[in-house]
């Protein structure tokens, strides 16, 4: 039995299971795996007929998966199986080429920037955080602290260094678009100022479509600047649909408010374009469906597309045992937000770059079809 072609509806609720439920692997599975960190972390890539995904694997939920995968061969191919029952296999992809190389002072490629999904290079340029290290300002669900203790990363990356990963991923691995993200340095420009001299620094050195992440900066100004300095999107992430569960999953972000945050959309949108303003939303942080449906609605309205994906718990952080949504829940989700999409003409398809053009963390993509 081979594994149906995302798209179907048996497709779809396969890659929102295996999202929501996790994946048992082998501790030799090998492939493309992202632990710890900023950004989607304790997963693992997979590719499922023709279509590249990042799983959860190194969560206690994925431990107690019903989906487990055989030990893959040489090619990398594996069998997947619920409860012991074949459903088809699965590819697990090979780490990039330019994973392999250095800069000229020791540090290796993969420190600096990371595959993401099939063709997405994503980086953290500042892996620090204003909030991070008080608990009563943090994220509770971040760990953009951890891969920098477990010497998977350094704390900056500079300008040189990201134009140098860049262009030889590009060159070696097809690369097609690099998301450029930052823990919030300051109050004042929330990290638009490194990410423009980082956009910058990259597109002169190779013609590659960016997306930059940041906070609102209080001065709008700055979004002009970011596109100037070559940003083709821009992602500033929601992260949670409503205030109050803003406030209790993340205090310190919680401080620059829904509403603060549609004035920064609205600003946007008329320079990077409809459809190329971003906002990660985490289903299974409190909000209701109802309440995610609401926000996209009106998220839509102004010509932002809402990225929804599950909520991953992440060892070692303050969530680490909140349970992930179900995937009857991410359902309920996704797709009545699929249609509103496909009848809003904004696909996945058409952002130029970044998370939502990536698609992997979430199987949204699928129901816009």
């Amino acid at each position: 039995m081979t594994i149906p072609i995302l798209g179907t509806l048996s497709g779809r609720k396969l890659v929102t299971d295996l999202q929501s439920f996790g994946l048992q692997i082998g501790e030799q599975t090998g492939g493309i795996a992202r632990k710890g960190g900023a950004g989607p972390s304790d997963h693992k890539t997979i590719t499922i007929a023709g279509q590249t995904v990042m799983v959860p694997v190194y969560t206690s939920g994925a431990r107690r998966s019903p989906f487990q995968a055989s030990p893959p061969d040489q090619s990398g191919t594996s069998t997947l199986l619920r409860d012991g029952q074949t459903l088809g296999t699965i590819h697990f992809p090979r780490a990039p080429r330019f994973y392999g190389l250095s800069t000229a002072d020791g540090i290796p490629y993969w420190k600096i920037a990371l595959l993401h999904g099939r063709d997405t290079l994503a980086t953290t340029v500042h892996q620090t955080c204003i909030r991070y290290a008080d608990r009563r300002t943090s994220c509770q669900f971040c760990a953009i602290g951890q891969a920098l203790e477990a010497d998977r990363t350094i704390a900056y990356k500079t300008p040189a260094q990201l134009a140098e990963v860049a262009k030889a991923a590009v060159e070696l691995d097809g690369v097609r678009d690099m998301v450029l993200t930052t823990g919030t340095p300051n109050v004042i420009d929330r990290g638009a100022a490194v990410l423009a001299e980082s956009a910058r620094a990259i597109r002169a050195a190779v013609d590659l479509p960016l997306q930059v992440q940041c906070e609102p900066p209080r001065d709008h100004g700055w979004f002009q600047r970011l596109r100037d300095a070559g940003a083709d999107s821009l992602g500033m992430h929601l992260e949670a649909a409503t205030q109050a569960v803003r406030e209790k999953i993340m205090p310190g972000k919680a401080t620059v408010s829904v509403d603060r945050y549609m004035d920064a959309f609205a600003s946007a949108v008329p320079i990077f374009g409809r459809g190329q303003v971003n906002t990660y939303i985490l289903a299974g942080l409190g909000d209701s469906a109802k309440d995610i449906l609401a926000l996209a609605e009106r998220l839509i309205a102004i010509g932002v597309y809402p990225f929804v994906v599950p909520f991953v718990p992440i060892s070692g952080t303050p969530l680490e045992n909140h349970a992930p949504p179900s995937a009857e829940f991410m359902k309920s989700v996704l797709a009545p937000l699929g249609r509103m999409l496909r009848e809003a003409n904004m696909k996945s398809t058409d952002i130029r770059a970044g998370c939502g053009r990536c698609g992997a963390c979430s199987s949204l993509s699928a129901y816009e079809q």
